[in-house]
């Protein structure tokens, strides 16, 4: 397999887990195979490159004095980074090239011009109402966009990218993220709450500090979900995660990825080669263990609202 750039791509067991990775196992193991080890090439999404844009300028917008982190100076933000954005990544420049299936105007298809600004409307409006949440004046980030790893007692490695960092003069930690999408309904907030909570244990793992805070900011529906973690609930996790990394260990040594099919799979690239939608799946790339036997145990699944949750890749 080749990258975007042509380099050649060895497949290799997974080594550790983030929480989009863990996220994508419990909610259908054959994605995981796909993403982690297939590596199959996915297209860029308008909603997922939203996220991403909105996280850049959110982060960006800290570099200012505290007096001039407004409204104007953070939409103005948003061209230039779309413009570092779309450097980045070339293959954003066929984004807005197809109509996509909610046009502008009804009875007339929006030019590609059309549909990028009013994509960078859309992003600015999420922009905007993250003042209406949180007061960026007030707030001084110890961390932004940071990349944490812990290995935990077992050896399993844990990784991932915290979008805030906020610490209190009295040394509190606050962990902080934005999510694009639509907050979830409450019969949902505890799978919503897995990151969260999985950042947690790695600055517990870490820093031996449990994050007096947890916060989940949703752009899209302007709510605000918080949690007070206690050590037993990242106790809980860390077994969770263990159970996880067997499953995961499991399927890699026999080669049996499930294809569980959910709401979701609207929005998967991979439908051609899934089972589930009559396709077939690549040759696997890894030798099989000898001996290991039986099928990965079901792990509950997380749920997400769709592919504007978060930023646009893996963390």
């Amino acid at each position: 397999m080749e990258t975007r750039t042509g380099e050649a791509v060895a497949p290799a067991r997974p080594g550790s887990l983030s929480p989009s990775r863990a996220s994508d196992f419990m909610q259908c193991p054959l994605l995981y195979r796909f993403r982690v080890i297939d590596r199959l090439p996915e297209k860029p999404s308008a909603a997922a490159t939203r996220g991403t844009l909105v996280h850049a300028v959110l982060e960006r917008l800290f570099d200012s004095p505290a007096g001039e982190r407004t409204v104007p100076r953070a939409k103005a933000l948003v061209p230039g980074q779309w413009d570092r954005l779309r450097t980045a990544k070339p293959e954003l420049a066929d984004l807005f090239r197809e109509p996509d299936a909610t046009p502008n105007a009804p009875g007339r298809e929006e030019t590609e011009a059309e549909r990028l600004a009013r994509w960078l409307t859309e992003a600015e409006g999420l922009v905007e109402r993250w003042f209406t949440l949180e007061d960026p004046t007030r707030l001084e980030p110890a961390e932004r966009e940071l990349f944490v790893e812990a290995e935990l007692p077992s050896g399993l490695r844990l990784r991932g990218i915290i979008d805030r960092v906020d610490v209190a003069p009295t040394g509190e930690v606050r962990i902080v993220d934005y999510k694009t999408g639509k907050a979830p309904r409450p019969e949902y907030a505890e799978g919503a709450l897995f990151q969260m909570k999985f950042y947690a244990l790695v600055v517990w793992r870490l820093k031996g500090l449990v994050p007096r805070r947890l916060q989940l900011v949703y752009l899209g529906s302007g709510d605000v979900l918080t949690y007070d973690p206690v050590v037993a609930d990242l106790e809980r996790v860390e077994r969770k995660v263990h159970a996880l990394w067997d499953a995961i260990r499991q399927a890699t040594d026999t080669g049996e990825w499930r294809p569980r099919r959910t709401k979701l799979c609207g929005w998967c690239d991979h439908r051609a080669v899934c089972p589930e939608f009559g396709g077939t799946p690549p040759p696997y790339p890894l030798p099989l263990v000898p001996g290991a036997t039986g099928s990965a145990p079901e792990i509950g699944a997380g749920r997400s609202t769709g592919p504007e949750q978060g930023r646009m890749g893996p963390d």
